[in-house]
């Protein structure tokens, strides 16, 4: 019997809400609220175009030219961006994850991250998603150090929103008062810069029109529950974005260079910047027995 090339595909649904997670790295393929789109989707026996959907651990982003010193050692990751000469998004997106439990309205997968080369630390590490059919889709991503040295650890996710028309009439609101502003690799070269009069203010949530963003935004301003959100919305509709405290990075990215060009807003809620292993910003030193947890989430606004 034949099967998909992204391995089993885990069905939840809630209420008007509808969701695809896949086997291979855990992957959100399918986020839908009354039948249309929140997130960009691909066929099951399609490659994650442009990591959509992606969970990036154990770094998200980049790492320059893969290189990094931990411990007193130096580290060389394989270089999985060639073009910019850097490893990207980490070591378990394209990987088999499995299913611990699965329930209609959730599933839990599990990955053993083993040691290699280029990060000789061991992380056991799950993803949960649970659908509610008023509060739309929460991901919660845990990772513990098996292993017996800290290991340098930092997650992200990597979801395209949608409200089904080009991202460049939309509005779109983030109330982050700091940017970091990347080199022609897309590494950073300040840690962070005010985003007061540059096309990085998203604070008033105008409209994209032409603005190309791929930059991580910090300084972030949290409502009472200490969430961080990402606004998108079209003339008809609009989707929400969510992140918990874990995260206190938000990558902004209008897929000018994706597939299908901004017709998704890649919003990825981080743990670290781009860069981090080698620059050590946001690092988290995650020692023996340790567990970090960070949850984020995506609903239709107003439902």
């Amino acid at each position: 019997m034949s099967e998909s090339i992204t391995g089993e595909q885990y069905a939840l649904s809630a209420g008007p809400y509808q969701a695809v997670v896949t086997e291979s790295g855990a992957s959100l393929r399918e986020l839908t609220h009354e039948g249309r789109p929140l997130v960009l989707s691909h066929g099951a026996d399609e490659p994650a175009p442009a990591a959509s959907g992606h969970l990036l651990l154990p770094w998200p982003n980049r790492v320059d030219r893969g290189r990094y010193e931990y411990g007193g050692a130096a580290h060389q990751l394989d270089i999985s961006e060639p073009a910019r000469d850097c490893a990207i998004h980490g070591l378990v997106r394209w990987a088999p994850w499995r299913a611990a439990a699965h329930e209609p309205d959730r599933v839990r997968l599990t990955h053993r991250l083993l040691g290699t080369a280029g990060y000789p630390f061991r992380l056991d590490v799950e993803a949960e998603y649970v659908l509610d059919a008023a509060e739309g889709l929460r991901v919660r991503i845990t990772a513990r150090n098996a292993g017996t040295t800290t290991a340098p650890y930092g997650h992200g996710a990597h979801p395209y929103l949608t409200v089904g028309e080009p991202i460049d009439t939309c509005k779109v609101s983030l109330l982050a008062d700091r940017y970091v502003p990347v080199d022609e690799r897309m590494i950073p070269v300040r840690s962070s810069e005010d985003v007061t009069g540059t096309a990085y203010d998203l604070r008033l949530g105008p409209v994209l029109s032409d603005r190309m963003i791929d930059n991580a935004f910090t300084g972030l301003n949290r409502d009472g529950d200490g969430r961080i959100s990402v606004f998108l919305e079209g003339a008809e509709r609009a989707v929400r974005l969510w992140a918990d405290e874990a995260y206190p990075w938000m990558m902004i990215y209008t897929a000018d260079n994706a597939p299908d060009p901004r017709a998704g807003l890649g919003v990825e809620p981080m743990t670290c910047p781009p860069n981090a292993f080698a620059s050590g910003e946001g690092v988290i030193d995650l020692a023996p027995g340790a567990e970090h947890t960070g949850t984020y989430g995506i609903q239709a606004v107003g439902s």
